[in-house]
């Protein structure tokens, strides 16, 4: 190879390099920036973070994506081909398959002169909502490639769980000193509960529960690395972690401690109950191959969720009361939920289009709920978007939705210094996920867009981990068989 050639390689690996630094700064800057800003409700906000997605995407280098990768991306290709199709039959004058909605017929006759119909209820509305969606799927892409180096994964899940317990921080001293100010903006809601910057103590509440449940695998990782290795001897840990605390392990535990105590005084029921099971689940599926088997297995279940249960009454009292006074449903939402399924029922192909809910709910309004306020949002985001955007893409969503949760499940299923990321993905996502289906945290950019950063993270480092594993065991299958092996094998 001539100076020349060796010159133009060396050139050519550094602007790889800062190309692929650059597109991890960018999804790091969203990782830790997206709550910033009132958690990013706002729509010019959600398009600055699609623009700067896009540039990350646009920069990001793709020599280090394996089979797997291209397959979960072919898979989320086809998801988008449906969602483009579904949006295409919203917003065109002519669509392919789908009726107009009955609504402009009748607004037609109303006004008495003829309107130009539309699949969707509002013309035009489908592709101004668009941008909270964009975000999201620009977001775990980009992490999904960023997530396919191992370093840059982890730093990924730690930017998360450090930028969490900043905006904790900042949600305590602002409850405690200035509890009537979000920031520069005035409070006009949830004054006496935790929000930090995002306006909803619910949406809060899963933030912080999502950044607990990170530093808690971050944690585990620490206290495991710092036992003796072997079978793990559950007696002896407490000796062990006080006769030599680690600096590492007592960072995380303090971290750890102060997501959990913003988590609990936002007050929210639900993002506190979620959190609180996720994270069992998240100590289980990590201290699993240490746990005894057959009843000691349960026995360990239990424990994990009677201290859990300890927690909530000796740090969450406040959400304890709420639960005492006004139990864990809510009838105005049950109400709510019928309501929608009716929407859903009247529109079940292509839905009333995308952001339109609000626009199409008074219509379909229960006498049973209160005449006051505004429902705009229907407090669970499988039915609202069912009846937005039809029963088939929600299918479609829902299988991809269990497709990546599989793939985060085998992720799990590796040696445990390899598992944080994709364990912290799991975690995250099921937080996001079941409280969801009971109030609309995967509606606020703030917290979604941070959720799919952290999930492209977590696939794609589940696959790496994954095809890495399969390359050693193939390895060892094709090593000659050493001394020892045939002497086993021969019965001496």
């Amino acid at each position: 190879m001539s100076i020349r050639q060796i010159i133009w390689s060396r050139k050519a690996r550094q602007r790889r390099f800062s190309l692929s630094s650059l597109a991890a700064a960018v999804l790091y800057t969203a990782l830790a920036g997206a709550p910033f800003l009132f958690g990013s409700r706002d729509p010019i906000t959600v398009a600055g973070w699609c623009a700067l997605l896009g540039v990350g995407l646009i920069v990001a280098p793709t020599r280090r994506l394996l089979k797997g990768h291209l397959l979960l991306l072919a898979g989320l290709g086809v998801v988008l081909l449906c969602f483009g199709f579904v949006l295409h039959e919203q917003l065109s004058d002519r669509p392919f398959i789908a009726q107009f909605n009955p609504i402009w017929a009748k607004a037609s006759e109303a006004l008495g002169k003829p309107l130009t119909p539309s699949v969707s209820i509002v013309r035009g509305e489908p592709f101004f909502a668009l941008g909270h969606p964009l975000a999201n799927v620009l977001a775990m892409v980009l992490g999904l490639i960023v997530g396919a180096d191992p370093d840059r994964a982890r730093r990924g899940v730690r930017v998360m769980a450090w930028a969490g317990a900043v905006y904790a921080l900042y949600g305590i001293f602002a409850l405690a000193f200035d509890p009537t100010e979000i920031l520069w903006r005035e409070k006009t809601a949830y004054l006496g509960n935790l929000t930090a910057t995002f306006i909803n103590r619910n949406t809060a509440a899963c933030y912080f529960g999502s950044c607990a449940a990170v530093w808690l695998v971050l944690l585990m990782s620490a206290i495991r690395r710092n036992l003796p290795p072997g079978k793990l001897e559950w007696r002896g840990v407490p000796h062990h972690l006080l006769r030599k605390t680690h600096k590492d392990v007592l960072i995380r535990f303090v971290m750890f401690f102060v997501c959990l105590s913003a988590m609990f005084m936002t007050s929210s029921r639900g993002g506190v109950l979620v959190s609180l099971g996720v994270m069992v689940i998240a100590f289980v599926i990590f201290f699993g191959p240490d746990m005894p088997r057959g009843l000691g297995f349960v026995g360990a279940i239990a424990g994990s969720a009677a201290t859990a249960l300890l927690l909530l009454q000796v740090l969450g009292g406040n959400v304890s009361s709420r639960i005492d006074l006004q139990g864990l449903s809510d009838a105005g939402r049950l109400s709510v939920y019928r309501s929608t399924l009716r929407i859903i029922a009247d529109n079940p192909r292509f839905g009333t289009g995308l952001g339109t809910f609000a626009y199409a709910f008074p219509a379909y309004r229960s006498s049973d709920i209160s005449m006051q306020g505004r429902w705009d949002i229907a407090h669970n985001t499988y039915l609202e978007f069912a009846s937005e955007l039809g029963i088939p893409l929600a299918i479609v969503v829902g299988v991809a939705w269990i497709v990546a949760l599989l793939v985060l499940a085998r992720g799990v299923r590796v040696p445990r210094r390899d598992m944080v990321v994709p364990l912290a993905a799991l975690a995250v996502s099921l937080i996001g996920l079941l409280h969801s289906s009971i109030d609309f945290s995967l509606q606020i950019a703030g917290y979604s867009i941070v959720l799919f950063a952290l999930l492209g993270l977590g696939l794609g480092q589940a696959v790496y981990v994954r095809d890495r594993e399969r390359e050693r065991r193939g390895d060892r299958a094709a090593a000659p068989p050493s001394k020892a092996d045939l002497q086993a094998r021969s019965g001496r």
